[in-house]
């Protein structure tokens, strides 16, 4: 375990590099880069999406090339230099659009960045995905590496990793949405882009602290060419291949249908992670015309997840220490509650959490009616305590949900492709924050027409129909559910000294 402990370490600081920009993003977009909500919204999400997806080529080359160890290396080093570009744009005015003034005689219109500030601001941006991704590909299943999974004990111990490996990314999460993102929103955005850019900084010696006690998997070469083989083959063994290069082994075919086996598990989560994609965007923008004060203290919209994250901290450690063993000495298994059983439990609290969500969102439209205030920039009467209730939903879907694939994925997959495996739980968060995104376009498109504005379009969020919007999304929730169960039902795991 003290190997992991590295690992662990490490994962707070870059999810604090991390986390601290982007549940704050469209704060920056829409005050420092003028952007409207909506163009904001999907830059958000297209860069969240973006960096997980890339988490995939991060699992690839580690099992693939290069050991998980030298990727992360590597992908930290891009990360930072991204961070170093955005932090110098932040400081520097000349490399910002100018600040706009809507009142007064000295007006001027905001003015979106363009050009030269454009591009310096996505090239920043999209080295911090790239980077970001590489680490999410690599770190969890190098941490996962460390233990001898031939004895229960190891496999007990690696289930604990996964445990606080999320607990870890919350614990960087919290330091990231309360005193970088004050920072941020108090004294400057240079400061929380040079904060995440320090802790990335610090990763390097905190991880190559743990150089000697690393187990390295050696790479195996490319976990895709099994696949393409069979591709040519279709069956294995059954006739002779073309050229002894596309030969493949029973064991190699026993392998693929794994990874087909597990597929579906995957699609099943990504409605859970366009759910998930909704607080860094309109849940923000919701909190963000609503009362943030706690007593004399303001407090950033950005700030929102402290409470689920505060859940998850709680809760992490009761249920690895409390409800699992509790569990197994229930059922009699080594396991106690299954990956899958977690991952369930997940769906259905992302379910509820859109349904308190769009409640919420006729709470807040109906005060801005009642008191005059649709059409005004002032606070609406309302706590945003309101909004911070599907946060707390959704965090907790994401506990039970991504220890769960992370474990699940490593698991189950063959020891050859286990950081590809473990990438496609960051794979189901992209796909979920580009599904959000399209989902978008698609609810303007429809709703569109015969004298009516789009749903989710314009400048004022009192005007949009963001509580249909969220009935919407828990709809297509619980049919995900629905097919999720249809699969889970059907699926066998591996023995576990058969793994890999």
């Amino acid at each position: 375990m003290r190997a992991a402990c590295f690992v662990l370490a490490v994962e707070a600081m870059e999810n604090l590099a991390f986390l601290a920009n982007a549940s704050n993003l469209v704060t920056y977009l829409t005050g420092s880069m003028h952007f409207s909500p909506a163009r904001a919204a999907n830059a958000v999400t297209t860069f969240m999406g973006t960096a997980f997806l890339l988490a995939l080529l991060g699992g690839f080359l580690s099992d693939a090339f290069y050991t998980s160890f030298r990727i992360y290396l590597i992908s930290a080093v891009v990360e930072f230099l991204g961070l170093v570009i955005l932090t110098i744009q932040a400081r520097t005015g000349s490399l910002k659009p100018p600040e706009c003034h809507l009142l007064g005689p000295s007006s001027r219109p905001c003015e979106e960045v363009s050009g030269g500030k454009a591009a310096l601001l996505f090239a920043g941006l999209y080295l911090v995905a790239l980077g970001v991704g590489g680490i999410k590909g690599s770190l969890p299943a190098h941490g996962a590496e460390q233990f001898d999974e031939e004895t229960t004990q190891g496999r007990k111990s690696r289930s604990t990793f996964f445990n606080y490996f999320v607990f870890f990314l919350s614990l960087g999460a919290l330091v990231a949405v309360t005193f970088v993102v004050w920072l941020e929103d108090n004294k400057g955005w240079q400061w929380g882009f040079g904060i995440s850019t320090v802790a990335v900084l610090l990763s390097f010696p905190v991880f190559l602290a743990g150089s000697a006690t690393y187990r390295n998997k050696t790479p195996t070469g490319s976990p895709l060419s099994t696949i393409a083989r069979l591709c040519f083959l279709n069956r294995a063994m059954e006739r002779k291949p073309i050229h002894q290069a596309l030969a493949v082994t029973v064991e190699e075919v026993e392998e693929v249908k794994v990874v087909v086996k597990i597929l579906p598990i995957f699609l099943s989560t990504i409605m859970l992670s366009c759910c998930l994609a909704q607080l860094s965007t309109f849940s923000v923008q919701q909190a963000a015309t609503m009362d943030t004060r706690l007593g004399s203290l303001t407090v950033p919209p950005a700030s929102l997840p402290v409470f689920p994250i505060a859940f998850i901290m709680v809760v992490a450690p009761l249920y690895d220490h409390i409800i699992v063993p509790f569990a197994r000495k229930m059922r009699g298994t080594e396991s106690g509650i299954t990956q899958l059983q977690r991952i369930g439990v997940g769906l259905v609290l992302s379910v509820l959490a859109m349904a308190v969500a769009a409640l919420v969102e006729v709470k807040r439209k109906r005060v801005a009616s009642l008191t005059g205030t649709v059409h005004s920039a002032a606070p609406l009467p309302i706590t945003f305590l309101w909004v911070a209730l599907q946060y707390l939903f959704l965090g907790s879907a994401d506990l039970f949900t991504l220890a769960g694939l992370l474990e699940f994925f490593f698991t189950e997959a063959p020891s050859s492709m286990r950081s590809l495996a473990t990438s496609l739980s960051w794979a189901s968060l992209a796909i979920g924050y580009y599904l959000s995104s399209i989902l978008v376009s698609i609810v303007n498109s429809v709703t569109n027409g015969n004298h009516q504005k789009p749903w989710l379009a314009g400048g004022n969020l009192n005007s949009y129909r963001l509580e249909s919007f969220y009935w919407l999304m828990c709809i297509l929730s619980t049919i995900n559910f629905l097919h999720f169960l249809f699969w889970s039902s059907r699926f066998k795991y591996r023995p576990a000294l058969r793994r890999g």
